[in-house]
């Protein structure tokens, strides 16, 4: 990735995991909404969100990475991801960021961390934060 142009992307916490997406599929970021759980789906799915009128399947990014959640109001990424808008009810969003290739690493190996979520690890100052495969964690979810 290091020959790679800068990246634009935005830096999310989610428990103790400081992880990035690319700016690219983020469509908006709102404040956490309460979602209606959907009888019989997977535990990773919080339910449905109202946004402006069309209903919004969300997925809990704690559960996903498995991670505790610390009591924190957070937030909801919404993205598209495989064609589909989903919003990923997040711990809070930290910053938008253009990362130079150089702070950029292949996929590395994160005690806890699945790899297959992983695209690559940067760096921003002092913080190293994961570039998350957002395809791999919420494929399985949807069957695909």
């Amino acid at each position: 990735m290091a020959d790679s142009p800068a990246l634009h992307a935005v830096i999310f916490r989610v428990g103790t995991l400081l992880c990035a997406a690319p700016a690219g599929i983020v469509r908006e970021i709102l404040p956490a909404l309460p979602a209606t759980r959907i009888p019989g789906v997977a535990d990773s799915v919080s339910g449905l969100v109202n946004v402006r009128g069309s209903l919004l399947t969300v997925l809990d990014a704690f559960r996903l990475l498995g991670q505790q959640r610390n009591g924190e109001e957070g937030a909801l990424l919404v993205l598209v991801v495989q064609g589909r808008t989903l919003g990923l009810a997040v711990g809070e969003v930290r910053d938008f960021v253009e990362l130079a290739p150089g702070s950029v690493a292949d996929q590395a190996r994160l005690p806890g961390v699945d790899p297959a979520v992983v695209s690559a690890v940067a760096r921003r100052d002092d913080e190293h934060f994961i570039l998350l495969n957002l395809d791999a964690l919420v494929g399985p979810v949807f069957g695909s």
